[in-house]
């Protein structure tokens, strides 16, 4: 085993991901991606917007990280 202070990097193969939303959530996702975009001066497709929207819940969510933190340790 090599002893290196970097580990092995994980799979970073994205997985495709397919669903439907309602016309509102669609609306403010697009609000969203103006608001992004006025705010850093870069256009971002709501595409490559949500998988950064999504982490930032899960990690921002307490009740997840205890219950999966607690299932794990099962």
């Amino acid at each position: 085993m090599p002893d290196l202070k970097l580990g092995r990097i994980p799979d970073r193969t994205p997985v495709k991901l397919t669903i439907s939303i309602s016309p509102d959530l669609s609306a403010d996702l697009a609000d969203y991606a103006t608001l992004y975009e006025n705010a850093y001066g870069q256009k971002e497709a709501v595409s490559d917007l949500i998988p950064y929207m999504l982490r930032a819940f899960l990690d921002s969510d307490r009740g997840f990280a205890k219950m999966r933190q607690a299932v794990t340790k099962s």
